[in-house]
């Protein structure tokens, strides 16, 4: 065997795991780039493709062929404002990420404690009263700033949550998960 093969076997032998991110909108997708970047872990962002139809059979389709490791882990961010969709997901065998009744939610957290239901048009004024200049789809500069600066507050909110009510968010398991994995 020739050295350029050898060391071709010895990259494919060192794959990391890998985190599949299956996620319904540019929000969501725009958070997960934004936890790619911050924690520098291999994470693939798969969005829009199926939004509300996606299924097992999805995911697997979608990985066929492409290079896995044992530890990878599938991962799928959705708004849990549709008790139906919030079924349907829950049957796949992914962990499911979600805020209810929106993305913005876990945003809103970092600037404050919500306890009252809210929907997703009051969430959204709540966090565009905070940030003037947020923007759906993507993570603004006074954003990233919070994020990073209140993600331990924002996560003790988080729990208090009854999940699956309105209000409520485990994308701090998903921090948690990729912590883990930076530091473990």
């Amino acid at each position: 065997m020739n050295r350029r093969s050898q060391r071709h076997i010895d990259k494919i032998r060192e794959i990391n795991p890998h985190y599949w991110v299956f996620c319904e909108g540019e929000t969501e997708e725009a958070l997960v780039c934004y936890f790619r970047a911050k924690f520098r872990i291999s994470i693939e962002i798969v969005s829009k493709i199926a939004g509300n139809s996606i299924t097992q059979r999805f995911i697997s389709d979608y990985k066929k062929g492409k290079p896995t490791h044992k530890k990878d882990m599938d991962f799928m961010l959705y708004d849990a404002d549709e008790s139906t969709t919030l079924a349907k997901l829950n049957k796949i065998d992914a962990k499911l990420l979600f805020s209810n009744p929106c993305i913005e939610l876990w945003f809103l957290l970092h600037y404050k404690n919500q306890t009252g239901s809210l929907s997703t048009q009051e969430c959204f004024r709540e966090l565009k009263s905070r940030n003037k200049s947020y923007k759906k789809g993507s993570i603004d500069r006074a954003l990233k700033e919070k994020l990073d600066s209140n993600v331990e507050e924002a996560c003790r909110r988080a729990k208090k949550l009854i999940l699956h009510e309105n209000p409520s968010s485990n994308i701090f398991e998903f921090i948690e998960i990729l912590n883990n994995a930076k530091h473990g």
